[in-house]
């Protein structure tokens, strides 16, 4: 069993927090958090997942906790990127109302004490909406914004624009998330299926505090993806609809083709023309095929039924627990 579900009195508040090469802003991160969580006046405790770092994130965080008996350290037994690590800490966390929040320092954990605020108004998820991106490049808010309308477009769910997975959570909607059994999660889709009463609070984001980011053009592309994949299958219906199109243009050149034949007497001209043609139906032909195959892949890692991460040993105020599986070892 997960030493996050064993039993006890829950504290008021979780702070999950992924952590991957932190080394540079997992102090100020610390202190920022703990100060606010202090200001509260009430129980909580501060989940440090740690993600395989490659650098000495581990042990700062080892280090960190000889001092803060509020903190709960969670080590995975290989980087399993970022959603999967957020996963891990949420079946980790013990507290009645969550916050989820990377350790850069884009969001600002400040916001907690209004987001708690808009919580106590009824509503069982707060998310933080980005009202502007300073902090980022001129290309990635772009991409960003597309894809977040691109996904409200298709997904089969609303998805809330320009949100991330800065968000407080009641710990009965969180008690619904964790009993998704998605192998590959989109954590902010993930949390706008499952409805309840979800407010925003906007917000203009921050700018790295320090170090690399960890999400360059590689892995946002694979997390549009897994967004696309997990939060709708309309894709499948797109592709449909591309290789129609691309089937009916084919049509239409073979009627021209019959047309020059019977009434002009000869075949037309153009192997620029033939050649276009072929492209487009075996572009349209291949990309239904690259779709399909993409949810194909998923239903396959699915189906294996690996446990989604592993957790090698948590740390709770000074005691050690060794971790075997996910979120199976938990319920």
């Amino acid at each position: 069993m997960m030493e996050g579900h064993l039993g006890g009195s829950r504290p008021g508040l979780s702070v999950v927090i992924p952590c991957y090469n932190e080394h540079d802003v997992l102090p100020e991160t610390h202190r920022r958090v703990k100060a606010v969580c202090d200001a509260l006046g009430r129980s909580y405790e501060i989940v440090l997942v740690n993600d395989g770092s490659g650098d000495s994130t581990w042990k700062d965080m080892q280090e960190l906790a000889q001092t803060d008996p509020s903190l709960v350290l969670v080590n995975l037994s290989r980087n399993h990127g970022h959603q999967l690590a957020l996963m891990a800490g949420l079946h980790v966390c013990r507290g009645e109302r969550v916050l989820t929040l990377d350790a850069d320092l884009q969001d600002p954990p400040e916001l907690l004490p209004e987001m708690l605020s808009v919580m106590e108004q009824g509503a069982d998820v707060v998310y933080g909406q980005r009202r502007s991106r300073p902090g980022d490049a001129i290309p990635k808010r772009f991409a960003c914004a597309v894809f977040y309308r691109l996904l409200r477009w298709l997904s089969d769910a609303p998805i809330r624009l320009d949100t991330g997975d800065f968000r407080l959570i009641s710990r009965r909607a969180l008690d619904v998330v964790l009993q998704m059994p998605d192998r590959q999660p989109f954590v902010r889709g993930m949390v706008s299926w499952i409805g309840f009463r979800q407010q925003p609070l906007l917000y203009d984001r921050d700018a790295r505090f320090a170090g690399e980011t960890k999400y360059p053009l590689s892995k946002l592309i694979k997390l549009a993806l897994d967004g696309l994949a997990s939060s709708t299958v309309k894709p499948l219906t797109v592709a449909s609809t591309l290789a129609a199109v691309a089937g009916g243009l084919g049509v239409l050149c073979l009627l021209y083709a019959l047309a020059s034949l019977l009434f002009v007497g000869t075949t037309p001209h153009g192997w620029t023309s033939l050649m276009m043609t072929v492209c487009l139906i075996g572009t349209a032909q291949l990309l239904l095929l690259s779709i399909m195959g993409g949810y194909l892949a998923r239903l396959f890692e699915q189906n294996r039924r690996r446990p989604p991460f592993i957790i090698e040993q948590i740390v709770r105020s000074g005691a050690r627990s060794d971790g075997s599986g996910g979120p199976q070892d938990g319920h």
